[in-house]
């Protein structure tokens, strides 16, 4: 019999809670042969990640997943044998109740948000005593042995080898965007929130001696590019020049697309969790603009990440890379931080492919919470 899985997810905004929990559910099914409902309290926003969903139906099979609408008024159901509660979500009180009461034990796993802070590694797996004699995981993703790792497919590296091994799929998958390359242009994507930096950097880019190809994608950074731009609304297919920049509005895409898009080009801005981890995969240079939470405890993590990632580079690199991100996260001007990285490039470039090697030698997210379960047993 297979183990059933149920995630919820509560989608709060920007698509990084569905979109991490959606990628989840796929792996477990495609490499571990069990069997998932994937509960989600938005439709709409599921529909983004997967355009062949339905967005009015109740329950649907997607990619080998079951998706089941996650409604205000809860309707029973036969609890799983793996319960996670993605970014601590709040389950349903009769679903608890349920679980409480089911002959077989239930493992109950609490999906935590990224981060690289050090404590991170102690809370990893620890229990939590629940009502009813349960008890709940603290499932920590992370970037050390002492975390449960980063959501990566088996073959995700030897797809993306081959992608930017072929000049011809990079070229079509770009046209199909309504991208032509332009001869010794970098190409860069851009999603992040609003952000008072981007002017700044985009002000750098279009005075700079090197030809940039900006393609952003609909959504929010899209506003701020327009006001930039000076522009009324910008439709995906436009594309608009100032001095060396070019700006390219492409479609918001799935996930599986979105991934080639990363892997098309030299430079990544990328923002949230799910976005931030696929740059990452990409192996080129990136820029991260994490989530703003409260009283700016968003740059704890933020210079924790930094801390860990730029190990190893010679210091120069290492200290350029550092102001960029800061400067971007700040709101500050990231003109001279982003010449001194482009004047680093071959250094990043290199780090950058030596980190997701490295990374991918840890075992993966969905890898790591099945054999919690198995040792649970």
């Amino acid at each position: 019999m297979r183990v059933t899985w149920d995630i919820f997810c509560s989608v709060v905004d920007n698509y990084g809670d569905i979109g991490v929990t959606w990628r989840l559910a796929r792996q477990l099914v495609a490499e571990h042969d069990v069997a998932v409902r994937l509960w989600v309290d938005d439709l709409l926003s599921f529909v983004r990640m997967c355009p062949a969903a339905d967005p009015a139906a109740l329950a649907q099979v997607q990619q080998g997943v079951e998706v089941r609408l996650w409604a205000q008024e809860w309707q029973a159901v036969e609890p799983a044998d793996v319960v996670v509660e993605a970014f601590a979500c709040e389950l349903p009180a009769a679903y608890v109740a349920a679980m409480a009461s089911r002959e077989r034990k239930v493992l109950w796993l609490n999906l935590e948000y990224l981060s690289a802070e050090d404590w991170v590694e102690g809370c990893h797996g620890l229990p939590s005593m629940q009502s009813g004699g349960l008890a709940k995981f603290f499932f920590f993703p992370g970037f050390s042995a002492g975390t449960g790792g980063l959501l990566r497919e088996r073959d995700l590296l030897v797809r993306r080898d081959a992608f930017q091994a072929d000049t011809k799929a990079r070229v079509e998958f770009l046209q199909g965007l309504g991208v032509e390359l332009l001869a010794g242009a970098r190409l860069i994507s851009l999603f992040c929130y609003e952000n008072a930096a981007l002017a700044s950097w985009l002000d750098v880019l279009a005075g700079d001696t090197v030809r940039t190809q900006l393609l952003v994608p609909e959504g929010r950074a899209l506003a701020s590019v327009t006001h930039w731009l000076g522009e009324g609304e910008l439709k995906v297919g436009a594309v608009l020049r100032r001095g060396a920049l070019q700006i390219h509005v492409v479609p918001f895409m799935s996930q599986d697309e979105y991934d080639l898009l990363l892997w098309s080009c030299d430079f990544n801005a990328v923002r949230g969790e799910d976005s931030f981890i696929r740059a990452q995969w990409a192996g080129r240079p990136l820029l991260w603009h994490i989530y703003q939470q409260d009283e700016d405890v968003h740059l704890d993590k933020l210079n924790a990440f930094i801390a860990l990632y730029t190990h190893g580079l010679p210091a120069e690199a290492q200290a350029c890379l550092s102001s960029l991100w800061l400067a971007w996260n700040t709101g500050a001007d990231v003109g001279g931080a982003w010449r001194q990285v482009h004047n680093a490039a071959p250094e990043l470039d290199q780090h950058a492919a030596k980190w997701a090697l490295e990374q991918a030698s840890r075992p993966d997210l969905a890898a790591a919470l099945v054999q919690f379960y198995l040792n649970w047993l």
